[in-house]
């Protein structure tokens, strides 16, 4: 079990009082040696941390540019861990073990009066970045995912200051984003996983997901854009069933849609003739699948009806 630890600022340090969100602390600036600060297990961004181009702009800079939020580490005294800059420290760290640049073994630091909580410190954390502009380009799903996993999902909701349900999503489009594995960037995973979730959820069936997510990783769907154009291709039954086939594919059944049916009539009439045009489209393959359902039955039974009943009101035998 950790225990919170509270710091002493060096001799001549000024404290100050710092607000992020909710949460209010003192802090005071300092600079600390690579050896005395340690990364946070727990906390929220995911992925490769490693970043050349962030290596690069330390070493123009000089220095780190951006002091790190530390907090004095709850179970190795005079040791501080890391609230918020877990890649500036890793960058700077590949800088001085792999490049031999010891010049950046000490960095700018902004160290805070105790440890803060669990909560305090997601709460911190997403503040910053959301401040950075970073937050809803690059990791909404994957902060919400990963909450949902430290502090489970009625926490990690009233954190991020959304519904559980809006919660749900965010993790849905993050667990599809994993399964993308043969992206040519993989970053666009999100991006992909995003479109795929905004179809139709009656029309994205498990089938039809498993059967999507197979093609973008065979490279058979090479551009997230063109995942929009299923909204068309499944709620046609003959086109969904050429976009489900082994050789199918998006363009291949855009080509298997039915024409719009020209709508000769307003009203009821039209409206007949259009349910009339939609049961035609459907294949012969397809409905004989269908033959013995209960619920599909009960439908046709009770359209039927309604349809002999309106026929006597318009007066034909």
């Amino acid at each position: 079990m950790t225990m919170e630890a509270i710091t002493t600022a060096p001799p001549g340090a000024q404290w100050q009082e710092r607000r992020l969100g909710r949460t209010i602390f003192r802090t005071y600036r300092t600079t600390v040696e690579l050896d005395d600060v340690l990364p946070n297990p727990n906390q929220p961004r995911l992925g490769p941390k490693e970043d050349p181009e962030l290596q690069r702009q330390i070493e123009a800079n000089e220095a780190i540019f951006e002091p790190l939020l530390l907090e004095p580490h709850p179970e190795h005294p005079g040791k501080f861990r890391i609230i918020d800059g877990d890649r500036r420290w890793t960058n700077s760290k590949v800088l001085i073990e792999v490049h031999k640049k010891e010049q950046y073994r000490r960095f700018p630091a902004e160290v805070t009066d105790r440890t803060l909580t669990e909560d305090e410190r997601l709460r911190v954390w997403i503040y910053i970045h959301r401040q950075r502009k970073e937050w809803d380009a690059k990791e909404k799903e994957m902060v919400a995912y990963r909450l949902v996993d430290l502090v489970g999902r009625a926490s990690a909701a009233n954190i991020l200051g959304i519904t559980v349900r809006e919660l749900d999503k965010l993790v849905e489009i993050y667990e599809l984003s994993e399964k993308l594995k043969q992206l040519s960037d993989p970053a666009a995973s999100i991006t992909w996983a995003r479109e795929i979730k905004n179809l139709n959820r009656r029309l994205l069936t498990p089938t039809v997901l498993n059967t999507l997510i197979r093609k973008v990783n065979d490279q058979q769907i090479t551009n997230s854009k063109d995942v929009r154009k299923l909204r068309q291709v499944l709620r046609d039954p003959v086109a969904r069933d050429e976009f489900l086939s082994e050789g199918g594919s998006i363009e291949s059944a855009l080509l298997k849609l039915s024409p719009a049916p020209a709508r000769k009539h307003q009203g009821l009439t039209g409206d007949i003739q259009a349910l009339a045009d939609t049961i035609k489209g459907y294949p012969w393959t397809t409905l004989a699948a269908l033959k013995g359902d209960p619920d599909l039955i009960r439908t046709l039974e009770e359209t039927e009806k309604l349809l002999k009943d309106l026929r006597r009101t318009l007066g034909r035998s």
